[in-house]
């Protein structure tokens, strides 16, 4: 907002000012679940450092899969599946690596394979599991399609190093793909959307969402958390917001709100952040400070979410949202626009 001339309020004005700060002190919109953290080290069937960070879908005959990154006593990350009837506990892993890295056929993976956000892709009838393939030249993103969950169709790298936190859209969006990724570029770490007719050539790159600037929470570094979710009113997505302190980083979660059309056009963008870390779990680990969800499921009423998040970098851990409540808190935590352009 300019400081060089003053500005008149209106009535409307003001009043929405006053409900958006009382709605920062409201409930929280994530509730952490009582068995946080859900998976831990010590529920593999085989030795490994961490679990974190997993992608997430509803299978059809009910169960919860977490296709977890798991990261192994060399440093080197694998994807394990685990699943749940309830989503919360009694967890079945696979007693191997469900997606291990394949450096001889996918040399990108030498380093390993990291962060899938999983997409069901109805005209596909399959699973589009969008990953981290990391490598000597940095985080690449890599596509694999699969049905299973045993076998997988890896299309290799889709968007070179460096570059990460990628989502597939459930749809074809004006005839083409649309994958969300967060290329590191002489612009900064933003989020950016791109096109593709057939999944493997991608074009059209256009910046969707930007860094802020300053003291922000979301200053300098910003990135895609779990897929987006289609609303009647835009794209629902979750990021995630890297905020530099004296005494490290802190990793929080924003929402934001993009066109059905044209989802590089952001229409609501939360000034504050909605979940950080809390608990014991999310503030001491291998790194200390991050929530980080890389995948959610929404429940049978189209309304309840369920958002899986890394915690530390060590653990999974669950908490439970209404997506009709985040559209809410969007209405009244998105910057107002004034008359003369600006936004306050």
């Amino acid at each position: 907002m300019s400081s060089t001339a003053p500005i008149s309020f209106t009535s409307a004005h003001t009043d929405r000012e006053t409900e958006r700060l009382s709605t920062l002190a409201n409930e929280p919109l994530f509730q952490r679940h009582s068995a946080n953290p859900i998976l831990g080290p010590n529920d593999w069937p085989y030795p490994i450092n961490s679990v974190f960070n997993a992608g997430a879908v509803k299978l059809p005959d009910g169960d919860t899969l977490l296709l977890c990154r798991v990261e192994d006593r060399r440093g080197l990350s694998h994807l394990c599946a685990a699943r749940s009837a309830n989503g919360i506990d009694r967890w079945r892993i696979d007693r191997t690596p469900t997606m291990p890295a394949l450096p001889k056929e996918f040399p990108e993976e030498i380093w390993g394979v990291e962060d899938p956000r999983i997409t069901y892709v109805p005209e596909l009838k399959q699973f589009a599991v969008a990953y981290t393939s990391f490598a000597r030249g940095g985080p690449g993103v890599s596509l694999a399609l699969t049905s299973d969950f045993v076998t997988f169709d890896r299309y290799g790298v889709i968007m070179p190093p460096e570059d990460k936190d990628a989502a597939l859209f459930p749809r074809k969006i004006n005839g083409k793909w649309a994958l969300i990724h967060r290329p590191m570029t002489a612009l900064g770490a933003h989020m950016w959307i791109s096109y593709s007719p057939d999944l493997r050539h991608w074009g059209d790159h256009m910046v969707m969402l930007e860094a802020r600037k300053g003291g922000w929470w979301d200053a300098n570094k910003i990135g895609l958390c779990s897929p987006p979710i289609e609303t009647a009113k835009g794209w629902l997505v979750i990021y995630h917001g890297v905020r530099t302190t004296a005494s490290g980083s802190i990793y929080r979660l924003g929402l934001a709100l993009f066109d059905l059309d044209r989802p590089e056009v952001c229409l609501q963008r939360g000034d504050a952040w909605i979940f950080g870390p809390e608990a014991p779990y999310e503030r001491n680990g291998d790194v200390k400070d991050v929530v980080f969800p890389c995948g959610q499921v929404v429940e049978d009423d189209g309304d309840t979410i369920r958002l899986y998040y890394g915690a530390a970098d060590s653990y999974m851990a669950v908490a439970t949202g209404s997506i009709r409540k985040l559209l809410s808190w969007l209405e009244t935590n998105a910057p107002i626009t004034l008359s003369d352009g600006t936004e306050s």
